[in-house]
C-alpha cells in the first residue's frame, strides 16, 4: 500500500530526475540563413534564377518596345486620323499597355514560384544535416542565432563551423563575400560590351 508520505517521496524524486535531466541537455546554435545562402546549391539556384529573371526581362524589354513604337506612332500620327482610327490606335495601346502589366506580374509570380521550387531541397538539406550534428554532439535544442533577440555563445554549443564543412561551404566564405560576388557578377553583365 502506497502511503501519502511516499507519493510525496516519488513526486520529489521525479521531480528532481527531471530537473537532472533538463541541467544535462546541451543547447546549440547556427545562422541558418548564412548557411543556405552559402551552400554551394545555392549559388547553382541563383544562376537558374538569374537565367529565368534575364529571360522574362527580355519578353518584357520587348513588349515595351512594341508599346513605346506603338505610342510615339500615335502621337506622331493622331493628327491626321480620324476619330474612329484614333480610337482604334488608344484601345490598342490600352490593351497593350494592360497585357505587359499582366505579363510582369506573371512573370513576378512565376520567378517565385522558381524561387521556391530550387530552395526548398536546400531548406530540407541543411535542416537534415543540422539535426544529424545535433544528436551526434548530443544537442537537445538548437536554434537560429541569426533571428535570435539576445543568446550568450558561451552557453551554447556552436555548430556553424561543423554545420559549414558538413555541407561543402568554402573556407572563409561570408555573407558578405557573397555580396561582393554577386555585385562583381551583376556590373560584369551591365558591363556595355568592348567596341571592335
Amino acid at each position: 500500500m502506497v502511503t501519502t508520505n511516499m507519493k510525496k517521496i516519488f513526486a520529489i524524486a521525479a521531480m528532481a530526475l527531471m530537473t537532472i535531466a533538463a541541467s544535462a541537455q546541451k543547447i546549440g546554435h547556427v545562422n541558418f540563413t548564412e548557411l543556405v545562402q552559402l551552400v554551394p546549391e545555392a549559388d547553382e539556384a541563383r544562376a537558374t534564377l538569374q537565367v529565368v529573371s534575364k529571360e522574362a526581362d527580355e519578353t518584357l524589354q520587348s513588349m515595351y518596345d512594341e508599346y513605346q513604337t506603338k505610342v510615339n506612332q500615335y502621337q506622331q500620327k493622331q493628327s491626321s486620323w480620324t476619330p474612329a482610327i484614333k480610337e482604334a490606335k488608344e484601345k490598342e495601346l490600352m490593351e497593350i499597355q494592360q497585357r505587359l502589366q499582366e505579363n510582369q506580374q506573371t512573370f513576378q509570380q512565376e520567378l517565385q514560384a522558381k524561387q521556391n521550387e530550387l530552395m526548398a531541397p536546400i531548406y530540407e538539406k541543411v535542416q537534415e544535416t543540422l539535426k544529424k550534428l545535433a544528436k551526434e554532439q548530443n544537442v537537445s535544442v538548437l536554434f537560429d542565432s541569426g533571428s535570435a533577440v539576445y543568446f550568450d555563445p558561451a552557453t551554447t554549443v556552436d555548430l556553424t563551423a561543423a554545420a559549414r564543412k558538413a555541407l561543402g561551404i568554402k573556407e572563409g566564405r561570408t555573407l558578405q563575400s557573397l555580396q561582393e560576388e554577386l555585385q562583381a557578377q551583376q556590373q560584369a553583365t551591365a558591363a556595355p560590351a568592348p567596341q571592335k
